[in-house]
């Protein structure tokens, strides 16, 4: 017989009193996570069923109990600790299917979630009706006969109806294969010092990151952005705001030539940050042989004597200016310029959100910008902890140790970066119920943090195909 922790017995100690507090039986609620019981979901799954066969009187009497459900949810969020718990959700062609949408939000609410996180670009393709789609992606649902539906407008309308708050989720950096293969499209692409793109350096045939400092990005991303927009979610949501991970080794960066910031915009507007002669030359000499010596610095003065020492911004002009100090100066010179092409990108389109009065966030990983020995990076170079305040923060917290600790251990580190605990919102992978392998239960973990960090009332859950994998590959594969 397995023996029990004292984490343990407090864990079912807490999970009898919660449902004590929170079981309302004339709303159907059953558990301390806000789910529904069993009975409400079959008839409501019954209903659905006769109402899409064109039965009227099931059709009314499913809305009546959409609306019940969404009030019964909205009771029991407002006295939960945990105000919000939402699920990452993409949706696919054969959503197009009548009820199809209407199952996917359905089972949402059954399982207690108040909001939902829609994927409406991810893999070089955008959620938008194709008649409607003037972005330079193609439209996810693509099939003959269905151009203009508008599958983001239908869900956003229907999550509505079950008192679901809808947040936009988008790729960022990562543009998509598809984008890559574009020859008007070449030089937004990011570049390492090897000359390579991300589809040469992550061989998954899905990875294409452009230069963040690329105008055309920006502009192909603002176009697409504001169509997102227009269906006025409830938040947005921004993914991939970083750089690519590579494998093994290439994992870490360590020297200038593996920095993504040989494309044109990326080296224009590093040269463009040397405020001097000297400046400009040692740092294109750098980044062009990939390390500086005691001959570059010779010639650096004997080209601009009138100079005293190379200058760039927020260099001390009374560095020292030997071999040494140089080297080093410009290695962390560069890398934070990589970096601040991540920081600029995101404030470039959040911005965009805020305008409109719609909360922005970012999605990323809390070991993401971490150090790496003695001068390296993690590849990704993620520099969260440089993210404006005034947006939601998502960290992905997917730690493996067989226990919540690791995984409260990043979000802790999150939480002592942010100006305010519930500007945090903890991103989890898992299942209900069970532990798989090293990663706990979703309840083990959501209770950890709710015992060890303080604030959070936000905490989502990746993903619905995760969850639902059997209705997931349903609606992966149809016929229309």
């Amino acid at each position: 017989m397995q023996k029990l922790s004292w984490l343990n017995i407090s864990l079912i100690f807490i999970s009898l009193i919660s449902q004590t507090l929170f079981q309302l039986p004339s709303y159907g609620v059953t558990n301390p996570y806000c789910q529904l019981d069993q009975n409400s979901i079959n008839i409501k799954n019954n209903l659905r069923e006769k109402a899409i066969s064109g039965d009227n009187n099931a059709q009314r009497e499913y809305q009546q109990l959409i609306q019940q459900h969404s009030q019964q949810l909205n009771n029991c969020r407002r006295n939960h600790w945990l105000k919000e718990q939402a699920i990452w959700l993409r949706l696919y062609p054969c959503d197009a299917k009548a009820g199809s949408i209407d199952r996917v939000l359905d089972q949402i609410v059954n399982l207690g979630y108040n909001t939902v996180y829609l994927e409406v670009f991810y893999d070089g393709r955008v959620l938008l009706p194709k008649n409607g789609n003037f972005t330079a992606w193609d439209s996810v649902l693509d099939a003959p006969g269905y151009e203009n539906r508008d599958l983001y407008a239908e869900t956003v309308e229907k999550a509505r109806q079950r008192g679901l708050k809808i947040y936009a989720w988008l790729f960022s950096l990562n543009f998509g294969y598809v984008y890559a293969q574009r020859s008007d499209r070449t030089s937004v692409l990011a570049r390492n010092g090897r000359g390579e793109n991300s589809i040469d350096f992550v061989h998954d045939q899905s990875q294409a990151f452009v230069d963040p400092y690329s105008r055309q990005a920006r502009q192909d991303y603002s176009q697409m952005l504001q169509a997102i927009l227009q269906r006025r979610p409830d938040g947005v949501l921004f993914d991939y705001i970083r750089y690519p991970r590579g494998s093994g080794n290439e994992s870490v960066v360590g020297k200038v030539k593996d920095l993504w910031i040989y494309s044109p915009a990326s080296k224009e507007t590093l040269l463009n940050r040397a405020t001097n002669r000297q400046g400009r030359w040692l740092l294109e000499r750098y980044i062009t042989k990939g390390s500086i010596n005691g001959n570059d610095i010779e010639e650096m003065k004997r080209l601009y004597p009138d100079e005293k020492t190379p200058l760039w911004q927020g260099r001390n002009p009374n560095a020292p200016n030997n071999l040494s100090n140089l080297q080093i100066e410009t290695w962390y010179f560069t890398v934070a310029h990589a970096a601040q092409g991540v920081i600029d990108f995101l404030d470039f389109v959040s911005s965009q959100v805020q305008q409109r009065g719609i909360p922005a966030g970012a999605v990323f990983f809390p070991d993401g910008n971490q150090v790496v020995g003695e001068i390296g990076f993690d590849s990704r170079l993620q520099p969260w902890d440089s993210f404006s305040p005034r947006i939601e923060w998502h960290p992905m917290s997917y730690a493996l140790c067989g226990s919540p600790n690791c995984i409260i251990d990043q979000v802790k580190r999150v939480t002592q970066a942010s100006a305010q605990d519930s500007n945090v919102k903890p991103v989890l992978a898992g299942f209900w119920g069970r532990n798989d392998g090293k990663r706990p239960s979703l309840e083990s973990q959501m209770e950890g943090i709710r015992n060890s960090v303080k604030g959070v009332q936000s905490i989502s859950h990746f993903a619905y195909s995760w969850l639902e994998p059997e209705h997931t590959r349903e609606r992966q594969s149809c016929n229309f």
